[in-house]
């Protein structure tokens, strides 16, 4: 018997594990929005010295890790699993980061929910007793996106209102047995939902019917309220996502009011040249890892429900006339 599962999909984690330690990182874009104190690091070159996007996003995320493990002088050596993905084919960027770090590796892909897809598979580990640390890791970059998802910057191509801006930047967090931080009491895997949106011009609207039934999922696996949560942030629905989002939660009876947030909302200012705002795996790593980490321990927050979303597609399907699949995972933190 799954004693550890409740309901269909959620995990109750009952040695919780906290997170001891995290750092995140951003590019100039996201220092100029309205989370930029909030941020661990952010860069003048989102090139970072580097010849390529692709190898300046390997160089973002390897600096990232090697500070959250500098933060609490710990080395490789004192991590079991390191778990990390990115969006680009391959998780280059996680594989190639991988060489230098001499433990059990999982590379994993959930696109933009890979943040917590990555958390809530290492909490699961450490809380049934395979690991004491776990390290996971995820990043994205502007130009690598542009390149692999829709156009090289180069051709200047005119965006839509409804496109979204992938965040520069890397997020990770070690995850202890024990130790001081914010622990993850429970996890919710979500399943993929295709109502079939085929606008990649609109990744926002294609991934929130996944954001609302993991969240009515968790909910009624745990029976739990929006009222027990002092806020339910989702990772990068943004403007137009966040506007499908909050209808159909009406729809599903729930009202969200204040305690609904979106990362993808709130890295940048309206007034930033973002499109419907921001997206990446690195979007809801940085809002968690520096927004929200923050001002939990400034007091304004005390459980947290994050649900990081995800459009599993690619550029192939897209012009083979494939509709977008949704996908969210969620967890809970609390202090």
């Amino acid at each position: 018997m799954a004693e550890k599962r409740i309901g269909q999909q959620t995990i109750i984690l009952s040695n919780p594990p906290r997170i001891i330690s995290h750092h995140c990182t951003v590019g100039p874009m996201e220092g100029r929005g309205p989370l930029a104190k909030y941020f661990d690091d952010i860069l003048d070159d989102d090139l970072l010295g580097q010849t390529t996007p692709e190898k300046a996003e390997l160089a973002i995320l390897e600096q990232t890790i090697n500070k959250t493990l500098n933060k609490k002088s710990l080395f490789v050596q004192d991590i079991q699993f390191y778990i990390a993905g990115d969006l680009l084919n391959q998780i280059i960027s996680a594989n190639f980061s991988a060489r230098s770090i001499d433990t059990s590796f999982l590379g994993i892909y959930s696109a933009c929910s890979t943040f917590t897809q990555g958390v809530g598979l290492g909490a699961i580990l450490i809380d049934g007793g395979y690991a004491d640390k776990v390290l996971s890791a995820t990043s994205s970059h502007y130009q690598t996106a542009e390149r692999q998802f829709r156009y090289p910057i180069e051709l200047n191509v005119k965006r839509k209102p409804t496109n979204q801006h992938t965040v520069t930047g890397a997020g990770a967090v070690v995850l202890a047995s024990d130790g001081d931080g914010p622990k993850i009491t429970s996890v919710t895997f979500g399943k993929v939902i295709d109502l079939g949106i085929k606008d990649v011009n609109d990744m926002g609207s294609a991934m929130a019917p996944a954001a609302i039934d993991t969240l009515t999922q968790h909910l009624k696996d745990t029976g739990r309220t929006v009222g027990d949560y002092d806020l339910i942030l989702t990772g990068d629905l943004s403007r137009q996502g966040k506007k499908m989002f909050t209808i159909l939660a009406k729809d599903a009876g729930l009202s969200l009011g204040e305690k609904h947030q979106d990362a993808g909302v709130m890295i940048y200012s309206p007034q930033q040249p973002v499109g419907a705002g921001g997206s990446g795996c690195a979007c809801s790593a940085v809002v968690t890892i520096g927004y929200v980490f923050k001002e939990m321990v400034q007091g304004k927050y005390s459980r947290v429900l994050i649900i990081a979303t995800g459009a599993l597609t690619n550029a192939l399907t897209f012009q083979q006339g494939e509709s977008i699949p949704g996908i969210a995972h969620a967890i809970v933190i609390e202090v």
